[in-house]
């Protein structure tokens, strides 16, 4: 088969085990999936669970110094007047270890403020796509393609490759490695997401699974009365046309997506779940998504799974406008949804064992826009969260907070990375059980930075 074909049924295959996992569940047909794996959880269970901020989040009100000096420096960018100053009487005071200088978070992200005194958060600041190590110096030859477009940008925070297209992400690689080492022989798939298709989960051979952000799957047809005998007809069907190989491919996924879906069901509407009661009143999209993967985590020793890298995501936060009310209404959501999810991980006895990070489109401009927004730019600021950080302190280096100065990709606050998305998904793949090559092969510029492991991780 030549390299174009190949491409066409790996890239296939993943979609489809992707999309049809999501609908090919037959509700109530839990008695016709294979036979149930063994009960018991393996004990060196990993998981990592992406939080994608979609439209880029302002990380300058994320994470704001609160010290005398440098507090007066951020309300000089950003005064009473801009729309978007946060009064520092409202921060909620962090002091890293290690440091002197006093941040603050933004006043919505109260649930898991205590997480950073206890150990379980840290911050890492500055971090985005990056060619090669830059400076204001050599930023016009050094700079990734497109540089603050929302979908070049998503590309390239979820492939972590900045400088061209790419055909997978890093969580999917991430998947297609540890299924040869760590989670070689795993029955369930390393990579699920609760927030449809996307790059990050898709790998170059493993195939990723896609469930719904709230309820279970259902596959209309396949329910009451005559259906396992619709179901046997359909399998008929699939396994027609076997000497073509991409209806071979394509029947060899459809059933593999049936399977997956009537064990996945009973996991996702179990009203004996535990993890019910932690989200409870929560409506909002992240808090029903991490609902989900909270479920498949606490069903870990049914699906047989070892290794899993989840993938949810809130959206909204371009905020070119109106961005106060917008972030304390997003970040009012994401806030209790993290800390209900991480007290859920504690309850399972897994918080050592489950690390939550975030990603987003980019940073956006220190500069305050008209209309009380702020624009496109490129570093930002993110949290990790878990029993296995290295919490209460601050990674990376925060930018000087200076128009034009030497972190400012021009005059906007446009802050120039200082650390890369590849030494960010490095530490977490190294943590996950990734072995030195492998985290080459998932992260091929990465030898041209500094330190591949960051250290925020146990």
């Amino acid at each position: 088969m030549n390299d174009y074909r190949r491409q066409f049924v790996r890239r296939a295959t993943a979609l489809s085990m992707g999309g049809l996992a999501a609908r090919l569940a037959p509700a109530g047909l839990s008695a016709l999936a294979a036979p149930a794996l063994a009960q018991s959880a393996p004990t060196d269970y990993r998981a990592l669970v992406c939080v994608f901020l979609y439209g880029g989040v302002d990380g300058n009100n994320l994470l704001v110094p609160a010290d005398s000096a440098g507090y007066a420096r951020y309300a000089a960018a950003r005064p009473t007047s801009s729309g978007i100053n946060l009064a520092q009487s409202s921060l909620l005071p962090i002091q890293p270890a290690g440091g002197s200088a006093l941040y603050g978070m933004h006043p919505a992200l109260d649930d898991i403020h205590p997480l950073f005194a206890q150990g379980k958060l840290a911050w890492l600041a500055n971090v985005g796509p990056l060619v090669e190590p830059t400076t204001r110096l050599n930023y016009l030859k050094a700079r990734p393609d497109n540089l603050y477009s929302h979908s070049d940008q998503q590309a390239q925070w979820q492939s972590a490759v900045a400088d061209g297209p790419s055909n997978s992400g890093w969580g999917g690689r991430l998947a297609d490695r540890v299924t040869q080492s760590v989670a070689a022989g795993q029955p369930f798939p390393v990579v699920t997401s609760a927030s449809g298709n996307n790059l990050f989960i898709t790998g170059n051979a493993s195939s990723p699974l896609t469930v719904p952000a709230t309820g279970g799957l259902s596959l209309v047809g396949l329910t009451g009365s005559g259906a396992a005998a619709r179901l046997s007809a359909m399998q008929a069907l699939i396994a027609e046309g076997q000497e073509n190989i991409l209806v071979q491919a394509a029947g060899s996924t459809t059933a593999k997506a049936i399977a997956l879906s009537a064990q996945v069901n009973p996991i996702l509407t179990s009203s004996a779940s535990r993890m019910q009661p932690f989200f409870q009143g929560q409506t909002s999209g992240i808090a029903q998504q991490l609902l989900q993967v909270a479920k498949l985590i606490e069903a870990r020793g049914v699906l047989g799974a070892r290794r899993q890298v989840f993938f949810v995501s809130l959206g909204s936060f371009d905020t070119h406008s109106n961005e106060l009310a917008a972030m304390e209404n997003l970040l009012g959501q994401l806030s209790p949804a993290l800390k209900s999810f991480y007290d859920a991980t504690q309850l399972l006895g897994v918080a050592d064992q489950v690390t939550t990070f975030s990603l987003s489109d980019f940073g956006r401009t220190f500069r305050p826009a008209s209309g009380a927004g702020s624009d496109h730019a490129w570093g930002n600021h993110h949290f990790i969260m878990g029993g296995a950080v290295k919490g209460g302190r601050l990674y990376g280096t925060y930018p000087v907070l200076q128009f034009g100065g030497p972190d400012d990709a021009d005059t906007e606050g446009r802050w120039i990375p200082t650390t890369a998305v590849d030494q960010y998904g490095a530490t977490l793949a190294r943590w996950f059980g990734a072995t030195t090559a492998d985290v080459g092969a998932i992260f091929p510029n990465l030898g041209k930075f500094g330190a591949a492991d960051l250290g925020f991780l146990a």
